[in-house]
Formats: structure tokens, sequence, C-alpha cells
């Protein structure tokens, strides 16, 4: 059993898909605590992860504190909020219009403001191109999920963890649609509709302490069960 989960784990590490070998591998020292093959794997788990902190948020928590971006001034335009927070606007212009996928002026005109409603869930972009016909939400999540190699999770069918998720911070979770929504070993799992937001990841990381693993979700489950866990 332990020699199968080792290679399921090797061949998610072979499919880029870092968070589910790391899940793989720490259910082995969950039942064997010393076994040097599986402690050795999560280490260089941990320096690849690290090494993509640029381009994923499953380690943007690792930025240096110099590289936070200033908080945006009240008043500011959503875009440039945006820019200054570093909410992945950027990498998902790069990836839907610099990829020709849609029109530079359907992205300035849907991208979501950083600032928000007060106290409501942020919509996710991906949700906003579906409702405005510009792009199926199957289309732009595929798309997603081939750049940034993370797992898609279904979380209606997720038996979400409402009181570790009650324990972190209301207003982060809303603002940036994002849900912690279970633990396993040293981790958090967390999902999220913008696998490139930065800000997101550094504001959950501050009241996590722990290593936060990424999973994609489409966006009407995840405000869904944001609406379920922050009523």
């Amino acid at each position: 059993m332990v020699e199968t989960s080792k290679r399921i784990a090797q061949a998610y590490r072979q499919l880029g898909q870092l968070s589910s070998a790391t899940l793989e591998y720490e259910s082995i020292l969950q039942l064997f605590p010393q076994d040097p093959d599986v402690r050795r794997a999560l280490d260089e788990l941990e320096h690849r992860t690290t090494c993509l902190a640029v381009s994923t948020p499953a380690t943007a928590i690792a930025a240096p504190e110099k590289n936070r971006a200033t908080p945006p001034r009240p008043g500011g335009s959503g875009q440039r909020a945006s820019a200054e927070i570093d909410d992945g606007r950027k990498a998902m212009h790069k990836l839907f219009v610099e990829g020709k996928y849609i029109s530079a002026t359907d992205f300035n005109q849907l991208w979501p403001s950083a600032d928000g409603g007060a106290g409501k869930v942020r919509e996710p972009f991906l949700q906003i191109l579906a409702d405005q016909g510009v792009m199926p939400l199957e289309t732009s999540l595929k798309l997603v999920c081939e750049k940034t190699r993370l797992c898609f999770l279904p979380l209606e069918k997720y038996d979400v963890d409402v009181e570790l998720a009650r324990s972190f911070p209301r207003e982060v979770c809303r603002r940036w649609c994002i849900l912690p929504f279970d633990r396993m070993s040293k981790s958090v799992l967390v999902a999220t509709a913008n696998p490139f937001n930065q800000q997101a990841a550094r504001d959950l990381a501050g009241a996590a302490h722990q290593r936060l693993l990424w999973y994609l979700a489409s966006p009407p489950e995840l405000v869904k069960a944001l609406g379920k866990t922050f009523r």
C-alpha cells in the first residue's frame, strides 16, 4: 500500500500537481513518520513550490516583506487598486488578453475592483466573463487549470470544515473569494477561482501560520460555500 501511494505521489509530481503529491506523501507520514524517502520528497516539493512563488499562489506566502504592495488609497480606481495590491490582474491579462482569448477592452471593463462592496463576496473574474457571455465558465476554468497546474476541486461535493474556515478572517475570505476548506497534517487546503492573486495568499497566510495548498474551484460553488460559511 505504501509503495502504491509513493508511485501515485510520484505521478502527481511528474504532472506538476504539487499539492496533490504533498497530500499523498503526508498521508504516508501519518503511518510511517520516519520514512526517509517521503521526507526527502517533501523537502524537494517544498523547494519547488518556493521557486514557483511568482506564478502561483501556493507559495506566495513566502514573498519577502519588502515586496508587499501598498494598500489602495481611498477613492482610487479599481484598476489602480488592482495594480497596487497584485490581485492577479497582470497575470490574468497575460493569460486571457495576450493569449488572444478575449479583447483588452472586455478585460478592462470586466475586471472586478479590488475594493469591492463592503461585506460582500467579490465576484470572481471567471464568473463575470461567463455572465457577460464573453467566455464559457468551463473554458476559462480549463485554461486557468492548465496554466497553473493546480488541481480542480468539485467544492459542492466536498464536506467543508466550517469551523476551520471560520477561524480565518471573514473579510479576507469574502473580499478575495477564497475558502479554507480542510486541514491535512500541517497544511491548510484553500479553494480559489483566481490562483494568481498574490495579495489574497499573503493576507490568508498572515492568519494561517501554516503551509497553504491551493485548489481551483468553480466560482458559483465557491460563492455558495462562502455564503453558507460566513452568514
